[in-house]
């Protein structure tokens, strides 16, 4: 049985980290197409799904866990329309978990991190997650001085001028700290959501699915006086930057925030430990209909500030809190047809098109259908999977929206039938170019053989090359990419830099075309002008390699340093043997899953023609090393094995990397120091027969001065 139709429990550890090398890939680029493009790659479902299932596996076998692990990709690039706004402090997003038992081994995980035994008393916050859009409003000597959305989580929209149309925010503060980021949630009540959408059709205007996505394009209107004209309200439940602490406690604070004039959420409470969490997540359930506001979940968090410093973030969530969501709603429909999409890298995704139902106040009309074993309810072999259903157009699903959001098909009713219903014919050719479609050996997933030629692909892989986490070029977004490349204008990537220069008179065609004008196309040539030099970590992810995602890729720049040595590895690792293939699977986060398609791509001649021409139009910059002056273990590459005792492991490799050391899960001739706790095996074992210098845990944090 295929690893991915394997349940997490069942799993090797090789089939484990097979499945890790697939789950990385598609989900990181479903990230940036959703998000960075506007352009999602997969149904939402699937994406839920394939997210918990990493998640899982993660949790059953820590060591495997990727450098470019999926998380959630925090939120989306600011609008045009707006300011934008760079965050003192990133606002991230919140892992998620759907089940009770995810609660208990939330806690365990942060006691492991922490190093607390589970009499220790670790106290977490409760509180309704609010279904609306986060804000950030900053105060300076107590005066509200801008207001800003989540944006990318690192560069948010300027919202000031609407944000003081909303009754809830205090204009002035009196006692706050001279510099407070007060953080939370825009929201719609569903009372004033009925009557606003009332209105709005009464005048012919656009209606609103939901009260989040009312609060949402209210509160992003770039006429202040049509937010002022919408009910909008605010609860506060965090903060950035501060010139002074709050509080010591996550209740404390927020206790501060309420005092300070802020609408905190009443039904907020203070749990030691699981148990407790659990229950009051029941009794915010229990209250959720009677509410009247949109909550989908409650989010725990540490409430000691000190612990929360501690345990840090990963690259997109904090360590520290987890939002628990709600039991998805489900609703009957039937399935009218099913279409196949075609992704970046060939992949064809099936996709429902269901008669349209509301499901939890939203009408959904799409739902994933996984893959072709998943359709007909059976594996290749005529074995059956678990979860696959045999799906046929014309049966009724029954649909429900995982987390209330995600569209998945739960079940089948077959009484209801048609008699001339037939199985699912998955198509072996692409829908988009008619290239054959094939089936590796243990994939469930059926790609697209036409590379290049194909349009599907090359669109979708020139939308992943502008996205936000890519080349991010303002005004060459998915709908002008598509545009462009129907007109012939751009093909690859390099294309786009030549734009200018190959239609000298392209400024004069540009302008004349609809949606555009002179100055918007002065600004494009400008803004492609503009990412000629560019990171090297973000030309590594924006090619679009299969199994490199965005983490990744700053992985890569950071050990290789410039475009001339990553390239001259990629070509000396060729053959998966020498030093440089050594060096390059050494790499702690870098599988030989991912190492083979980096040496596959830079060797591969299409391929690596396109690379070459886009690279001769770019000026590539040196990846950004960490401040390590007088760092004893700067630029050395560091292995832990064993127990350490005086620290968990994640905080011992945090450390290392901040004082410029390259931490690998390997050791070989290139490795300098070996940190070796008890029970350390064969690591240490080659260290000793290749010379390399072994300390204890001790010795390691004398060297670096933490002992």
């Amino acid at each position: 049985m295929a690893a991915e139709d394997t349940a997490v429990e069942e799993l090797t550890e090789a089939q484990a980290k097979q499945e890790l090398a697939r789950l990385a890939e598609i989900l990181l680029a479903a990230n940036s197409a959703y998000h960075g493009a506007d352009a999602p790659e997969m149904p939402d479902a699937d994406y839920d799904r394939l997210k918990r299932r990493n998640a899982a596996i993660e949790a059953r076998f820590p060591d495997l866990k990727r450098s470019d692990s999926p998380s959630e990709q925090v939120g989306a690039a600011p609008s045009d329309g707006f300011g934008k706004v760079t965050h003192a402090v990133r606002m991230l997003s919140l892992g998620n978990a759907f089940e009770d038992a995810e609660i208990a081994e939330f806690d365990a995980r942060i006691r492991r991190y922490l190093g607390l035994g589970s009499d220790d008393t670790l106290n977490y916050t409760a509180e309704p997650k609010i279904d609306g859009l986060s804000l950030s409003l900053r105060y300076e000597d107590g005066r509200l001085v801008q207001a800003a959305t989540r944006g990318d989580g690192a560069v948010g929209e300027n919202v000031t001028q609407n944000a003081r149309t909303i009754d809830d925010i205090p204009e002035t503060l009196d006692g706050a700290p001279d510099l407070l980021e007060v953080r939370g949630e825009v929201y719609m009540s569903h009372a004033d959501f009925a009557a606003l959408n009332a209105r709005q059709a009464e005048r012919g205007g656009k209606t609103f699915a939901n009260p989040r996505n009312a609060a949402a394009g209210s509160l992003r209107q770039l006429d202040a006086e049509i937010t002022r004209a919408r009910p909008l309200r605010f609860f506060a439940y965090a903060w950035g930057a501060l010139s002074d602490p709050l509080a010591e406690t996550q209740k404390a604070a927020i206790d501060r925030l309420a005092a300070l004039g802020f609408q905190t959420n009443p039904l907020t409470a203070l749990c030691d430990g699981p148990d407790e969490m659990l229950a009051h997540y029941a009794t915010i359930e229990a209250q959720r209909a009677t509410l009247d506001y949109d909550i989908d979940g409650v989010v725990y968090k540490v409430d000691d500030l000190a612990l929360q410093q501690r345990l840090g973030f990963r690259s997109t969530t904090p360590r520290w809190a987890i939002a628990h969501k709600f039991p998805a709603e489900l609703a009957w429909t039937r399935l009218e047809a099913i279409d196949i999409q075609v992704g970046r890298t060939g992949a064809l995704s099936p996709v429902a098109r269901l008669l349209p139902v509301t499901v939890g106040g939203v009408v959904v009309s799409n739902a994933t259908l996984h893959n072709e074993d998943y359709i007909a309810g059976r594996d290749s072999k005529g074995e059956e999977i678990r979860g696959g259903k045999d799906i046929r157009v014309g049966d009724w699903v029954q649909v429900y929206r995982a987390g209330d959001v995600i569209p998945k098909i739960a079940d089948v009713d077959l009484s209801k039938r048609p008699e001339d219903a037939k199985p699912y014919d998955f198509p072996e050719t692409c829908p988009d170019c008619g290239s054959d479609a094939i089936r590796e050996e243990g994939d469930a997933v059926r790609r697209c053989t036409g590379g290049l030629v194909c349009p599907a692909q090359a669109v979708e892989k020139l939308k992943h090359f502008v996205s936000r986490a890519a080349f991010d070029i303002e005004g060459l977004g998915a709908k002008q990419v598509e545009q462009f490349y129907r007109d012939g204008w751009i093909k690859e990537p390099a294309d786009i830099f030549d734009l200018e220069e190959n239609y000298g008179s392209g400024m004069q065609q540009l302008k004349n075309r609809e949606g555009w004008g002179e100055k918007s196309a002065a600004n494009l040539f400008a803004a492609i002008a503009e990412k000629r030099s560019i990171p090297l970590g973000r030309v590594i992810f924006a090619l679009g390699l299969r199994h490199v995602g965005e983490a990744a890729s700053n992985l890569l720049a950071r050990h290789y340093g410039t475009w001339d040595a990553f390239e001259t590895a990629m070509r000396d690792a060729a053959g998966e043997e020498g030093a440089a293939w050594d060096d390059l699977v050494g790499i702690d986060g870098v599988g030989t899953v991912m190492a083979r398609s980096l040496v596959a791509s830079f060797n591969q001649e299409a391929e690596r023609a396109s690379i070459d021409r886009l690279v001769a139009k770019l000026s590539i910059q040196e990846a950004a090393r960490p401040q390590t002056d007088g760092s004893p273990v700067a630029g050395k590459t560091v292995v832990f094995t064993g127990t350490l005792e005086r620290m968990t492991r994640a905080e011992a490799k945090a450390r290392a990397e901040s004082l410029g050391a390259k931490v690998s899960g390997s050791v070989s001739a290139k490795t300098d120091i070996v940190v070796a706790g008890p029970g350390a095996g064969s690591k240490e074992k080659k260290a000793r027969e290749l010379g390399v210098e072994i300390m204890d845990e001790e010795a390691w944090l004398a060297l670096i001065g933490a002992a």
